[in-house]
């Protein structure tokens, strides 16, 4: 089913696509949030659980984004565990106004050493000792969980037979502008920045262009994969300054991904309405997900072109009753699912399993699976993806004594044999991943 959906095949029936975090996986089972999050290899059975009680076509253990020991072992500022156990984000600044210009001149050393100093405390310049041991630290804690928990999905997928792919199946990054509002310069120190100095705004989402495209990147180019984007800042935004200062540089990464093959999934977060005309200047086949809007606008517009998904009320799961929950289903399904393009989602991920009635969510799922069903399967649906139709702008590349490209390293050693490319490029990209990981 999902290989139609991404091929522009109406498939049998409409996907459902429905997950629960880490966090609530852990809770449902009965363990202790704080103890699941530094050993995450305690939500086995729980993951297991989750499986047997909630029908999915992926894996209902959608696992987790962010761990407490790399965090700790770094001293963050920006990512910190609650006493409730959950990770929270502080609106922090990791830049500087008067420093613009050194991003712009050298993003990438700006990012090292001025952003990343000072969201984690633990990379003091002036102990280099310390620094290294840290950083060594959160490396091996970063891979160590995401390992334990990339485990645990694997062997229920092979259990269960879920479809491999998910949401982060291929690449994760930020719009330039929300990675430069996020934890740069924080969400009103960017809006204050557009009002006082709007060219130096427009010339840092230029500068950090080459980052955020390399940290997306797919480390293979597939049809079904995708590069994921969580959209920030849009709709806290005047439509010009988005249409001035946000829009141009995210428009053109879309399209510089689709004409390499690679497809993106947004989060449209919020309500995204009133900009359902720019989001039809994406590329075929650009994977939407809605928070909140007109849905009946938003597939009458964008519905042949691109593949829709969300909107479906995750307080509603809490709230409604079984047969109102049921209902808003077929309502959606009924909207969004006609002439293919479409898998079902709901609008958010609950962050507590206690913003869900587990009853409601299995009724629903079941509901999906048993109604949204096809009666045109193997048709094409709406437009068809042809990465020949787009085209990669010109950008400035990285350009930094903190990444080395093979040809520089080559340089540098010449006796180094070629076959060990794979190896020692994949450590300079590992290091550089982990490193705007901590920026996101």
């Amino acid at each position: 089913m999902f290989d139609d959906l991404y091929s522009n095949i109406v498939p049998k029936r409409v996907p459902v696509n429905i997950s629960l975090p880490f966090e609530p996986v852990a809770q449902y089972g009965g363990i202790n949030l704080i103890e699941a999050q530094w050993n995450p290899g305690l939500v086995a059975e729980a993951a297991d659980k989750i499986c047997q009680d909630l029908y999915s076509d992926i894996n209902p253990f959608g696992g987790a984004l962010r761990y407490p020991s790399f965090y700790t072992a770094l001293k963050s500022q920006s990512f910190v565990m609650g006493s409730n156990g959950f990770i929270q984000h502080p609106e922090v600044i990791g830049m500087l106004p008067e420093e613009y210009d050194y991003l712009i001149e050298k993003p990438l050393d700006c990012l090292y050493e001025k952003v990343l100093t000072r969201q984690f405390k633990a990379l003091d310049l002036k102990d280099p000792i310390n620094t290294m041991l840290s950083f060594t630290k959160g490396v091996m804690a970063f891979g160590q969980d995401f390992g334990t928990t990339g485990s645990i999905i694997g062997a229920l997928n092979e259990k269960y037979g879920y479809y491999g792919g998910g949401i982060f199946d291929g690449g994760f990054t930020e719009a330039p502008a929300d990675f430069l509002a996020d934890q740069l310069r924080s969400f009103k120190g960017f809006v204050m920045d557009m009002r006082r100095m709007g060219d130096k705004v427009l010339d840092a989402c230029e500068a950090l262009y080459p980052i955020v495209r390399e940290k997306g990147m797919p480390k293979e180019i597939t049809n079904n994969g995708s590069v994921f984007f969580p959209l920030h800042m849009p709709t806290f935004m005047r439509e010009k300054d988005f249409a001035t200062y946000w829009w141009p540089s995210f428009k053109k990464l879309i399209h510089e991904y689709a004409s390499l093959g690679i497809h993106s999934t947004l989060f449209c977060e919020d309500d995204w309405t009133r900009y359902t005309e720019y989001l039809y200047e994406l590329p075929v086949d650009t994977r939407l997900m809605f928070e909140y809007g007109d849905a009946r606008k938003i597939k009458d517009k964008l519905g042949r072109k691109h593949i829709i998904t969300g909107f479906y009320p995750v307080t509603l799961l809490k709230i409604g009753t079984k047969q109102q929950c049921i209902d808003k289903a077929k309502e959606y399904i009924d909207i969004l699912a006609p002439g293919g393009k479409y898998m079902f989602s709901l609008d958010k991920q609950p962050l507590d399993i206690d913003d869900i009635n587990v009853e409601n969510y299995q009724a629903v799922a079941e509901f999906v699976r048993d109604y949204a069903v096809y009666d045109n399967p193997g048709e094409q649906a709406g437009e068809v993806f042809c990465k020949e139709d787009y085209t990669a702008l010109p950008s400035r590349e990285i350009d930094s004594k903190y990444f080395r490209t093979w040809t520089q390293f080559k340089a540098e050693n010449p006796e180094v044999p070629d076959f060990a490319r794979p190896k020692l490029q994949g450590m300079e990209e590992m290091l550089f991943q982990f490193a705007m990981q901590m920026l996101l």
